[in-house]
């Protein structure tokens, strides 16, 4: 039952979100499949999956770590300081985005090894974070897919010393289309546009990915590694048993 108090620019956002939402549905299905391969290839051959997000980017990247119907194996890839607005002042994590060598820093203390699979999402990519650390990924022999808007790589400039984008860097990349600004909206009286939908697209990308590795390794014969939920019976005897099998490639539980 509709409400007679409805807000028809909340309408609007929904609209937006939804046509996001199909447009990477039908021009990125194919880079979607591509990126499920990947970590279902990484699944199989033993390798471990790590997720990597700055800022409000990391939203989509912890989304999918320690997640009920999700992949156990995926790993947050944490840059102290980056990971979210929990940080004071906040604008420090966007300053750290800049720093050059810290992408390096962190892959050089990470678990990760040749092999395994590097999801890096960033909406614009043009921070020297993003940038280096899929080139560091790449050549520590990490398999790298990058989620990111590739509209940015041709109305804004870099901020990386190469002059280069994480679109530049990737195995595979996955456009989520959102224009530069991430504001869907606009509104007379409003000096600024607003309605950021960058989280909804992006983290049905990364579900989206996922279930395509998930169809794949199914596809082969291999059952996935998946979690259950906590709050339904069972669900933790569930998850006991995919931690011990699967422990040396888990790194969010000691």
């Amino acid at each position: 039952m509709s409400s007679k108090s409805e807000s028809k620019t909340a309408g609007r956002y929904f609209d937006a979100a939804i046509g996001l939402l199909q447009k990477v549905r039908d021009e990125e299905s194919g880079s979607v499949a591509d990126a499920g391969t990947l970590l279902a290839d990484a699944v199989e051959s033993g390798g471990r999956l790590f997720a990597f997000g700055a800022g409000h980017s990391s939203l989509a990247a912890q989304d999918v770590v320690y997640r009920a119907g999700g992949l156990a194996l995926i790993n947050l890839l944490a840059v102290p300081g980056v990971v979210g607005v929990d940080v004071m002042p906040a604008t420090l994590g966007s300053a750290l985005e800049r720093v050059d060598g810290l992408a390096g820093a962190v892959l050089d203390s990470s678990p990760a090894r040749p092999g395994d699979v590097l999801v890096i999402i960033s909406l614009s990519g043009r921070n020297s974070l993003p940038v280096e650390m899929a080139m560091n990924a790449r050549a520590l022999g990490l398999k790298v897919i990058g989620v990111t808007s590739v509209a940015y790589a041709t109305e804004t400039r870099s901020r990386h010393v190469s002059g280069t984008f994480l679109k530049d860097h990737c195995d595979v990349v996955v456009d989520s289309k959102i224009g530069v600004g991430d504001a869907e909206l606009s509104l007379d009286g409003v000096d600024a546009p607003f309605g950021p939908a960058s989280s909804v697209v992006t983290n049905a990308l990364m579900q989206a990915m996922t279930a395509a590795a998930i169809e794949k390794l199914a596809e082969r014969g291999i059952h996935p590694p998946l979690l259950r939920s906590g709050n339904v019976d069972g669900g933790h005897d569930w998850n006991g048993r995919v931690f011990q099998e699967y422990g040396d490639r888990i790194f969010y539980r000691h």
